[in-house]
């Protein structure tokens, strides 16, 4: 599936652990190889402290997103993560 970044900034990101909108993505990492590293949303929500906190908002590690739909793009972030 291939999805252009304009397209992504319009879906909402949810939580499928909590069932939390976590808004909307900002912005997106890239590694050193020009590959998807994580989803940047707003930081105007806490979340689990091991999240990376940015300038720009928190990144939710693109392993963690688990489906891109039309509307949403649908993440798992468990409390227990970091513990």
């Amino acid at each position: 599936m291939r999805v252009n970044f304009s397209d992504l900034k319009q879906k909402d990101v949810i939580n499928i652990s909590d069932g939390r909108r976590l808004g909307k993505p900002t912005d997106v990492a890239f590694n050193e190889n020009a590959c998807i590293e994580a989803l940047i949303v707003p930081d105007s929500f806490s979340l689990i402290g091991c999240l990376k906190q940015s300038k720009s908002g928190i990144q939710i590690p693109w392993e963690r997103v688990r489906r891109i739909g039309d509307d949403v793009i649908l993440v798992e972030i468990s409390p227990d993560l970091c513990q």
